[in-house]
This record gives structure tokens, C-alpha cells and sequence, in this order.
């Protein structure tokens, strides 16, 4: 069944006030007492958490179940709530934590809204610059505190022109992914790094052109794919294909011959 526009103008209505909601968490911590723990702690490796991530996904949880209690929820942090209802939010509530324990504002709320398994809607959030970037099939807007603005893509036809981004390749990127991305940044005129999610808001935006990542979780992702949809570029796979429901290698474009050329080295890396 198709999503009606009236249902879809709904749910994009909430997913503004979802933002606002975790935006009231993260705030009060941003370069402050954050209260940061590993995640990984016992193995000796680090995968940081604050009391932001928590009190933010607790507080878009509690909305959706008052206001959607027939709604499945999957989380970074609290993990899955009916996972394969009709409707289902995916949320990661601070999208590069370690930008956010550095204190710099590239951190990010994702929030996506699958229906019927299918991402229909996306969030980015930056509530410390005070912006929304949402969007679906119906396009994509910028939203602050003075209005609203449509996003749209950039034409970049050629790799040579493109502004492209990846998070951190020696952590992010296996030894095969690793030289994938060395060599479409050789032939990309810009390369910037640990943007996270930040940067598929700025290709839906038109002021970059790719994103280049691999290991994604379903919440690192789903928010983008209709946010970039609805502003005129696409999402793929490292083998151009259509992104699966848990992430993994993930290219996102504003200009699909410039994805193509870039595809060349990344799908001798696919997985």
C-alpha cells in the first residue's frame, strides 16, 4: 500500500517534533558534563556513549508510543521494538558521538520512518546549529528557527570536480575498502573527514557531492536515503545497488554519473 500524502505531510510533522524533543536532551550536555562510558570497555576497544544518546532516544521513544503505540521502533540504544510492524522509526539519536565529546557541532539526530520496510522518511538533525534537514518522496527542506528552504543536489557530472567524504578511513575501511577509498579520493578535487552524518546533509544540501562509508548499521543510514531521494540524488551500495535494511557499504550522491565513476574502484572492493 502506498503512503498517502496526507499521511506522509503527518508524519513529517512528528518527525520535527521528534527532533525537538531530542534536541531538549543533547543540548544541556553539549560541552559540558556529557557522562561518557564505553560501550567497549571489557574488550579494550572504544565505542563511546553519553547520557545525550540515551536521554535523546528515551525521549523521541516516549513520543512515538504516546502518540503511535502501534509503531515498531529499532534504536542504537535500546535496541528493537517491533521491528517488523507497518511502521517502524529508525533512530540514531547522536550520530558521531566522538564529534560530540570533542565538542564539535557535526554531530547529528538521525530519524527515519520505514513503511512497510521501505524508508519513506529522513531526518538530520543539528540542533546546536539549529537545523533540520528532512525530507520523502514529495522533496526535501532545510528547516531553521527564521523558516524553510528546499534542498537540491548539485550537478557534478565528473569525479574530478567532486567534494566527497568519508568519516575515518583507517578505523572505517578494511585493507581492501581502505584502497577503494584512497583511490576515488586520488581522482575526487576534495576529500573532507569525520563529517559523519553531517555530510549527507551537505550533499543533499548541494554543497558536497558523495559520502563513501562501509560497516553502517540501519541507523547510521535510513534517515539519508529518502532525505537525499527527495533533494535529487540516490543512496547505493559499493555495487550501485539499492541499500539493504542493515547498512553496510554505503554510497550516497548527488550526480549519478559521478557515482559511476567512483564505482569503479569501490566494486572491486563490494561485499
Amino acid at each position: 500500500m502506498t503512503l498517502s500524502a496526507p499521511r506522509l505531510a503527518e508524519f513529517d510533522a512528528f518527525c520535527l517534533e521528534l527532533n525537538r524533543a531530542a534536541a531538549g536532551a543533547i543540548l544541556p550536555l553539549f560541552r559540558g558534563a556529557h557522562g561518557l562510558s564505553n560501550k567497549f570497555e571489557v574488550t579494550g576497544g572504544f565505542d563511546p556513549v553519553t547520557e545525550a544518546d540515551k536521554g535523546a532516544e528515551r525521549a523521541i521513544r516516549a513520543l512515538i508510543s504516546e502518540r503511535y503505540p502501534d509503531h515498531g521502533v529499532i534504536g542504537e540504544e535500546y535496541g528493537e521494538d517491533r521491528p517488523d510492524a507497518e511502521f517502524v522509526w529508525v533512530l540514531d539519536p547522536v550520530d558521531g558521538t566522538r564529534a560530540f565529546i570533542a565538542g564539535l557541532p557535526l554531530w547529528c539526530t538521525l530519524i527515519g520512518l520505514r513503511h512497510q520496510g521501505q524508508p519513506v522518511l529522513g531526518s538530520i538533525g543539528q540542533s546546536y546549529l539549529g537545523e533540520i534537514y528532512i525530507g520523502h518522496a514529495g522533496g526535501s527542506r532545510l528547516v531553521t528557527a527564521t523558516g524553510e528552504r528546499p534542498l537540491k543536489v548539485r550537478t557534478c557530472p565528473r569525479l574530478t570536480d567532486a567534494v566527497i567524504a568519508t568519516t575515518d578511513p583507517e578505523a572505517c575501511f578494511t585493507g581492501a575498502e581502505l584502497g577503494a577509498w584512497r583511490q576515488v579520493r586520488a581522482a575526487a578535487r576534495l576529500a573532507r573527514l569525520g563529517c559523519d552524518a553531517y555530510a549527507y546533509a551537505m550533499v543533499a544540501a548541494g554543497t558536497m557531492d558523495m559520502v563513501i562509508e562501509a560497516g553502517l548499521k540501519s541507523w547510521d543510514i535510513e534517515a539519508a536515503i529518502p532525505l537525499v531521494a527527495g533533494a535529487g540524488g540516490l543512496t547505493t551500495d559499493w555495487r550501485g545497488e539499492p541499500v539493504g535494511r542493515h547498512g553496510g557499504q554505503i554510497a550516497i550522491a548527488g550526480d549519478r554519473a559521478c557515482l559511476e565513476e567512483a564505482l569503479v574502484a569501490l566494486k572491486r572492493s563490494a561485499v
